[in-house]
């Protein structure tokens, strides 16, 4: 004969801290992607930072999929 098991199923949720986590590096991803035109290596590398753009360079065809104007 056959044993019979019981199987329970749990539904899992996300937590509240892993939800805002995710949401904090979207947002900056977003900023590094989107608009960041010199602004957070110029704090360290001052105006030439504008010039250079090396973040903009660097993610350059992810901006026009997202379809963030560049040009």
């Amino acid at each position: 004969m056959a044993d019979a098991h019981s199987v329970t199923v749990e539904s899992w949720r996300p937590s509240l801290g892993s939800l805002v986590v995710l949401a904090a590096i979207f947002v900056a991803g977003l900023f590094l992607v989107g608009f960041d035109q010199g602004h957070l290596f110029s704090l360290v590398q001052g105006e030439v930072a504008f010039d250079q753009s090396l973040l903009h360079e660097l993610t350059h065809d992810m901006r026009h999929v997202t379809g963030f104007p560049c040009h």
